[in-house]
Formats: structure tokens, C-alpha cells, sequence
């Protein structure tokens, strides 16, 4: 048996790590003589994070302490193979009368195939695609920053087979600097999805552009920049959009930042209150990844540059409701700058 269980005195940041390395998506948390304590998946330390927990603090009060189990010799193939079935489980722990876990099922050990996942085929996705991209010159002085190759394709093809993954057919991507040479590229290609081009005039910032899409939707979608790759599951952050009700929902990588210093903090007065020695703090970043919902294009202004902070401030200041969707710090591949892309092309 492939051993997925850890203890709950592991961090959040572990966990979220561990997580990311494993395909059946589902931890088991456990005591120190194996007894089953309960389980832990993506969504569990989503909820967590979300609700105000530190990456540093432990998994005791994020993992799931009623899990569906079976018990050894008490169940059949069949029967466990319904209740994964019906209960829409990726993973079911087999646990002994000691409540030792022995074994575990995954619906795709048992079926061969995996969960069926809802088709997001009718989804549309705007890829901001007309920076300059500077930062990865001098690939970007011949080349748009979204051909830029990584490995044995460029950047945009990555990013479009997530996508593709999950059903998505119909893409816009937001165009200025070398157009012509990005849409020659798909005209030669000519794939099996739709691709659309939104010519801006002039540079409009990383939202601007979306005026132009302003009564092309009447569902969310997805808006992605065009040098990330997003490692995550996109049906479940579609999902999350829709079920929390948010206007807009942007991924967020959580990030480790240590300061090799110690720091110091006064009291008000001038006075040294204490020093933490080389403290360590932890950050969501912004990915550059978000789910929208339609509505929130007629905030954003014709013929003015405005970024797509500008929008979320925007739409938060009318009232819109906007969500986080926290990933692992790995999970999120930025090729936007030298240092960032020769590591992509370790990771891909």
C-alpha cells in the first residue's frame, strides 16, 4: 500500500505540499500508532486558509474528522465501488477493528477511469496576450512574449491545454504587441478549439482590453495573463466561483518569505519593544489567474488605461463580492522574467 498518511502536527504548508505530490488527491491524517484520525484534501485547507489559519499552524483543525470508511473484511468490491459511486469520492481508507488503517480504495483503482468532472466546453477564456514582455528580452524583440518556447512549445500552448483539459473550446486573446506574428501562428496551427483576437489599438494595462468583451458573455470565465502556468484543478476554482458567489475570484499562491535579519519593533514611544529573530511571514500573492463574472466588465472604462487591480478595487468599492482561491507556492509557474522561466524548464 502506497503510503499517503501523515500526522496532524504537520503544517499547512506541508500538507498543502504533500498534497500537490500526490495523485489521489487525498491525505490520510493519523496518530502516532497509525490510527485513522481523519482525512484531508485541497478543499479542507482551502476552507482553513480562507477562514484565517497561518501555513505555519498545524492540519489538527483543518482535516475532516468523520470521513466515509470501510471496514477490513466487512465490505466488497462492488459495494465500495457504489459508495465511492454514489458519495462522488476519489478516495475511501479501509481501516481494521483497532481502526488502523490498512488499506485504501481509489475510484480509479476500483473503476479504471476517474470521477466524471462537470465539462466546462461552453466556458470561454480570455488570454491576456498584448505586453510587450520586456522583462524576457531578447526572445520578446523577435517574438510575441505569448510564443515565447518553453521546451518544445511556446508559452500560450501550455497554458491553452490546461484549458483544454477541462473542455474549454473558445478562447479570446487580448492582442497588441505583434499581432500579426500570434495570429499567423494559430492560423498555421489551426486548432481544434476556437481562437478569437481582441485588437487593442494602443496598450490599455492588464484590463483595459476587457472592455472590448463587455456583452460577448453571458456566464463567468476564466481570464488568465499569458506567461503563468497554473497547476491546480481549474473545474474546482470554476466551481468555487459559482458556489460562493463571487464576482470575481482570483488565485492566490501562498508564499514563504523569510528575513534573514532580526527585526525590531517599537513600542510607540522610540522605545525597542522586542526583536524577532529572523521571523518568518506568509502571503497570498496574486497569480495572474482569475474567474469572472460578466457584470464586472461595464466597470471598466472605455479608452483609459486601467489595470485589472483597478477593477477589483473598483468592484469592491461597488459592492461586488471578491473571492481567494489559495494554491501551493509550487503549483504556480510564472515565465514572465529570466530567473522564473530557466526554472520552468525543470518543472515542465
Amino acid at each position: 500500500m502506497k503510503d499517503i498518511s501523515v500526522e496532524s502536527n504537520i503544517t499547512i504548508r506541508q500538507a498543502m505540499k504533500a498534497l500537490d505530490k500526490t495523485a489521489e488527491k487525498c491525505l490520510l491524517v493519523v496518530d502516532e500508532n497509525k490510527k485513522l484520525l481523519g482525512t484531508l484534501t485541497d478543499g479542507d485547507l482551502r476552507r482553513s486558509i480562507l477562514s484565517g489559519a497561518k501555513f505555519s499552524e498545524d492540519i489538527s483543525n483543518s482535516y475532516n474528522t468523520k470521513p466515509t470508511i470501510l471496514i477490513q473484511d466487512k465490505y466488497s468490491h462492488e459495494e465500495a465501488k457504489q459508495i465511492m459511486q454514489d458519495l462522488k469520492l476519489d478516495l475511501i481508507p479501509v481501516i481494521d477493528e483497532n481502526h488502523l488503517v490498512v488499506d485504501f480504495f481509489t475510484w480509479s483503482g476500483l473503476s479504471g477511469e476517474s470521477q466524471p468532472k462537470k465539462s466546462l466546453g461552453d466556458v470561454p477564456v480570455v488570454i491576456m496576450a498584448g505586453g510587450r514582455g520586456t522583462r524576457l528580452e531578447p526572445f520578446t524583440k523577435i517574438l510575441p512574449k505569448p510564443l515565447v518556447p518553453v521546451r518544445e512549445k511556446p508559452i500560450i500552448e501550455h497554458i491553452i491545454e490546461r484549458f483544454t483539459d477541462i473542455g474549454c473550446t473558445n478562447f479570446y486573446m487580448t492582442v497588441n504587441y505583434k499581432s500579426k506574428i500570434l495570429k499567423a501562428y494559430f492560423e498555421e496551427l489551426q486548432p481544434d478549439y476556437q481562437a478569437h483576437f481582441v485588437e487593442e489599438k494602443e496598450p490599455r494595462g492588464t484590463a483595459g482590453s476587457l472592455h472590448f468583451l463587455d456583452g460577448k458573455f453571458n456566464q463567468s470565465f476564466f481570464v488568465t495573463n499569458c506567461d503563468i502556468i497554473i497547476k491546480t484543478d481549474y473545474t474546482s476554482l470554476y466551481e468555487f466561483h459559482q458556489k460562493g458567489g463571487y464576482d470575481i475570484t482570483l488565485v492566490a499562491s501562498a508564499k514563504e518569505y523569510a528575513i534573514p535579519y532580526g527585526t525590531c519593533e517599537l513600542n510607540g514611544k522610540g522605545h525597542l519593544s522586542h526583536i524577532n529573530e529572523k521571523p518568518i511571514y506568509d502571503f497570498l500573492i496574486n497569480t495572474g489567474l482569475y474567474v469572472m463574472s460578466p457584470e464586472v466588465l461595464k466597470l471598466i472604462p472605455e479608452n483609459k488605461f486601467y489595470h485589472i487591480t483597478h477593477l477589483i478595487e473598483d468592484a469592491k468599492n461597488k459592492g461586488k463580492n471578491v473571492g481567494v482561491f489559495p494554491i501551493d507556492d509550487d503549483a504556480w509557474i510564472d515565465v514572465g522574467e529570466w530567473t522564473e522561466y530557466r526554472q520552468a524548464l525543470d518543472l515542465l
